[in-house]
């Protein structure tokens, strides 16, 4: 049987990821380094994929097993796998990487000729890269170079909501029934494997922006105007009509930016955007605003969700007032158990909000838009 490792058997590892190898008939090994969900895993041998949407149903995976990412076991399991992926988040990859290091030495080692296919389904822009490149600084020239033919590293775009829903029993995850799971095709070694439910394209950048800049901008700002209002999870706050007219248009605005950068067709794009809030009001996921809005300082980085899309539109000379409020928003996220949280309201309050921006946004001093945010973040404070 086919083997997959997935990296990570957190909810979305197991609601998503994991359940779709499962069922494109893989053996799934969940590589984690949380003992008692390994225990689980091992015991259960199988969970239930709740689809909490409109359609109801329950999926059940089987034919699975787990081993701790940071063991010798998860070396040995890489050197006869069919595919390997991830849903640790970005900053974790650096950790995962030196274990995927080793199981690639031994699978030389081992003789083992057969294609592999690695990656990463994160948040994230070209996320399998910077895996990729994470992973060669930790293997010697030979087998870096006997990479290049016998290991693929496709970027991917991925697209599911997953909340931390409390289920009764511990492994079974609630999912929304939307998803999308989208890999470059150029950067495959060998056959395409045939997975149902992950689809491979050939303008992957395209598809990658279109996800991250449309759906986990509007995410992200529901969740920070959300909680700045005082709203617990996502659908109550698209349930606010001055919150859902900012998320709205902070998405057509990404998203006529997006328009002009790779040319999508406008109806469909604003379809596209029409779809996503309708899963936002999803009134069975009772997605937290602090889990969407986490990790802020990440979020209104130069590359993410907030910064770049204000930067292509106002390139291209659109409107980004919307996503000022989406960034303005960001800076306002208070969670005292988020540690970026925190770090970005103490700079605020001791270093002040222009140093702020400037150091946690990547845009330069005297750029005229870090004013404008300034202005936001006083706008949004009477919403």
């Amino acid at each position: 049987m086919k083997k997959a490792i997935q990296f990570g058997a957190g909810n979305i590892g197991r609601g998503f990821i994991g359940a779709v190898l499962s069922q494109s008939g893989y053996e799934v090994v969940f590589a984690d380094v949380v003992e008692d969900l390994i225990k689980q895993i091992n015991a259960r041998k199988g969970y239930t994929v709740h689809v909490t949407d409109v359609n109801k149903r329950d999926v059940e995976i089987s034919n699975i097993r787990a081993v701790n990412s940071g063991s010798d076991d998860v070396v040995k399991e890489i050197t006869d796998a069919e595919i390997i992926t991830t849903a640790v988040g970005l900053r974790i990859l650096k950790f995962v990487a030196p274990a995927i290091a080793k199981g690639l030495k031994a699978r030389k080692e081992a003789g083992n000729e057969a294609p592999l296919q690695v990656i990463a389904c994160e948040n994230g822009l070209r996320a399998t890269s910077q895996l990729k490149e994470l992973v060669l600084s930790h293997i010697d020239a030979e087998t870096a170079e006997w990479a290049k033919t016998h290991v693929g590293f496709p970027d991917a775009a991925v697209d599911r909501i997953v909340p931390p829903v409390h289920c009764e029993v511990p492994l079974d995850v609630a999912v929304e029934e939307y998803f999308e799971w989208d890999v470059e095709r150029a950067s495959f070694v060998g056959a395409v494997p045939e997975i149902e439910g992950m689809t491979p394209v050939d303008n992957l950048e395209a598809y990658i922006e279109r996800k991250l800049f449309t759906l986990n901008t509007g995410h992200a700002t529901a969740a920070y105007l959300g909680k700045l209002k005082g709203y617990q999870t996502i659908g109550e706050s698209i349930a606010d009509p001055e919150i859902y007219a900012i998320v709205k248009g902070a998405m057509q605005q990404s998203g006529d930016g997006l328009i002009k950068k790779f040319g999508f067709d406008h109806d469909k794009h604003y379809a596209y955007i029409e779809k996503i809030l309708k899963r936002f009001q999803n009134p069975y996921l009772k997605d937290d605003v602090n889990r969407v809005g986490r990790e802020p300082g990440r979020k209104l980085a130069a590359n993410d969700r907030l910064i770049l899309p204000m930067e292509t539109a106002k390139g291209f000379g659109l409107p980004y007032d919307k996503l000022l409020l989406s960034i303005a928003g960001a800076l306002h996220f208070n969670n005292p158990e988020d540690p970026q949280s925190v770090e970005i309201q103490s700079s605020i309050k001791n270093a002040g909000l222009e140093t702020t921006i400037l150091k946690y946004t990547g845009l330069k001093a005297g750029d005229p838009v870090v004013k404008e945010i300034e202005e936001a973040y006083k706008q949004v404070e009477s919403l």
